[in-house]
């Protein structure tokens, strides 16, 4: 079983995300947006449910904007009582830059009472750097988590434009592939935790990885699909026409109950292929 963390428009948080165990949040909303971060802060926690804080990569590098400030995240991850904080990553950049980042950050994290989450990147096409820069975390003290990512795999492979087929498919031959190489296995025996980070062109990803220990696995797609009336479907993806790509509004908020419904619909589709994986 997987713990997922649905991502939803801040005035539906209530309405969608009530219940979850674990949750990402996103530090450039931390920061910018109050409803945001008084919701976390004021929401009554289980000791089981998880805070990850992300660092906002994925949301910078689609808008061509520069990676959220390090020296931020610290400060962020207290405003909301994270439980582990994504260190820098840098997509389509070499993976030393995202591997330098964690030697740095990685002992501030702990000194300030956070578990460290580590993003494997590499250049586009860069196969080995990815593969490398994730059997580094495997190995390192440094790293207590390690995010495969929707950008950093497919970047790897060159797929992440133009190419739903392709992209869909990637992070579960990546996983073989790091399997094939003692990779994952090593992760396991040195107690790394993984999640994957966001999901590509439909929801039967998680049914198409289900042979590999995933703890958790965070997406806003059930949500901001559903809003924007698409529901997940029986096509071999789940979504016919693969990823919904408008970017998610944030601030988005409705009464429509049909929209909400969908939605909603759409949520516990994802749940129920967590619950039987």
């Amino acid at each position: 079983m997987v713990d997922f963390c649905h991502i939803a428009p801040t005035p539906l948080l209530s309405e969608f995300c009530n219940h979850q165990k674990s949750h990402l949040l996103l530090a450039h909303l931390v920061e910018d947006d109050a409803y945001y971060r008084e919701w976390y802060q004021n929401r009554s926690r289980s000791s089981e449910w998880v805070y990850i804080l992300d660092n906002s990569a994925f949301e910078m590098y689609k808008q061509g904007k520069p990676m959220y400030p390090s020296d931020k995240l610290i400060e962020m991850g207290k405003q909301v009582g994270a439980d582990y904080i994504v260190m820098s990553d840098y997509p389509n950049e070499k993976g030393s830059k995202t591997i330098q980042a964690a030697v740095e950050l990685a002992p501030k994290f702990r000194e300030a009472g956070f578990g460290t989450f580590f993003v494997p990147q590499s250049e586009i096409g860069d196969l080995e750097d990815y593969i490398a820069t994730f059997a580094w975390a495997a190995s390192s003290p440094l790293v207590d988590y390690i995010g495969v990512s929707i950008l950093g795999v497919p970047n790897a492979y060159g797929v992440e434009k133009d190419n739903k087929l392709q992209r869909y498919v990637s992070r579960f031959h990546m996983m073989k592939e790091l399997e094939r190489r003692g990779i994952l296995f090593l992760a396991q025996s040195n107690h790394k935790k993984i999640h994957f980070l966001g999901m590509v062109d439909g929801p039967n990803e998680i049914s198409l990885c289900s042979e590999f220990d995933i703890d958790t696995w965070d997406s806003s797609a059930a949500i901001w699909a559903g809003l924007n009336n698409i529901s997940f479907d029986s096509s071999p993806t789940g979504l016919i026409d693969g990823k919904f790509e408008k970017e998610v509004d944030f601030n988005f908020g409705t009464a429509d109950k049909s929209r909400i419904a969908l939605a909603k619909a759409n949520r516990d589709y994802i749940n129920s292929l967590c619950d039987n994986r």
